[in-house]
């Protein structure tokens, strides 16, 4: 019997298929998409806050937000690249490892931003200000904080700033004003919350901090400081999540389940008063701030959502 000669599809039928699926995932790591899409559930918060409803409309600022939080990332590696390699959490980003070249992140960082920015533009509801307010999340975090960072270790708190943009975004797109006291609240808890959550992953990693030529808070405190500081701004967090859920008269059942997370947040922090806490516990501290977090908005749309109808 004579051999069937093999097609071109029969030699390598994976490589394709592997191969852009590896381009797939280094795209999505150097742009940290992972950690933007959380980010982005802020902004779906703030829409649905105002909306009060699930709409199509809500995938402009989320995508929107979405691109532009991943453009940020991938410039941010590109500015941090010598640094990123110094640090062994960063150490194996795609720049530092060689597997993207500069012109190359470059050209996916600006077509990035160039989506976010296309898809806020889009925004039928205050376009420039939402326009104006992604404009101000690339200056301010590439122009300011990511210099911050080499000169002083509290460069986190103006950085801050910049946890402050995504729930406005979702607000205005959905027709809200962005003065309005209740998303300035909302706001003002991400501000708060973004502090503590850096400075638990600086607890962790501050060694590495230090040997990349970044300022860490150990080099002005010393760690049973630090562990104080941390958990002030942890319970500041938790009191301003409480405080939304009371300013905005959520319905009884997801206050209660607000105050409930609330108070599980602060008494699982209580440990940092403790004269010796345990470093073991840093990594679940780091986690439960997200946890709460992901559940405050949970609890917020939720509410919006199934708040009944006026006819």
């Amino acid at each position: 019997m004579q051999a069937r000669a093999p097609h071109a599809h029969d030699l390598n039928p994976t490589p394709t298929r592997t191969g852009f699926l590896s381009w797939a995932l280094l795209i999505a790591e150097f742009a940290r998409a992972r950690l933007v899409s959380a980010v982005t559930l802020s902004a779906a918060t703030g829409y649905f806050m105002f909306s009060e409803r699930v709409e199509a409309a809500v995938l402009l600022p989320v995508i929107g937000v979405f691109f532009l939080g991943c453009g940020c990332s991938a410039v941010n590696q590109i500015q941090e690249a010598r640094t990123d390699g110094r640090m062994d959490r960063t150490k194996n980003r795609p720049i530092p490892t060689g597997k993207l070249d500069l012109p190359t992140g470059w050209f996916i960082a600006i077509l990035m931003l160039l989506a976010g920015f296309c898809f806020l533009a889009s925004i039928e509801h205050h376009t420039y200000l939402i326009l104006g307010l992604g404009l101000f999340t690339l200056i301010w975090y590439h122009g300011v904080y990511t210099y911050l960072k080499i000169v002083t270790p509290f460069a986190v708190i103006p950085g801050a700033l910049l946890g402050v943009i995504p729930p406005l975004i979702g607000w205005c797109a959905a027709g809200g004003v962005w003065n309005d006291p209740l998303i300035l609240l909302v706001a003002f808890y991400f501000f708060v919350w973004q502090v503590p959550h850096f400075w638990l992953l600086m607890l962790l990693r501050g060694k590495e901090y230090e040997s990349a030529g970044l300022r860490s808070m150990t080099d002005i405190f010393d760690q049973r400081q630090f562990y104080r500081i941390t958990f002030i701004w942890l319970v500041a967090a938790a009191v301003t999540g409480y405080f939304i859920a009371l300013f905005a008269m959520l319905a009884p059942w997801w206050s209660l389940a607000i105050l409930i997370s609330s108070i599980w947040l602060v008494t699982k922090s209580l440990y940092f008063l403790r004269p010796h806490p345990q470093s073991t516990k840093l990594r679940p501290a780091f986690l439960r701030s997200i946890v709460y977090t992901v559940l405050l908005m949970l609890f917020l749309s939720l509410d919006a959502l199934t708040q009944p109808g006026i006819d």
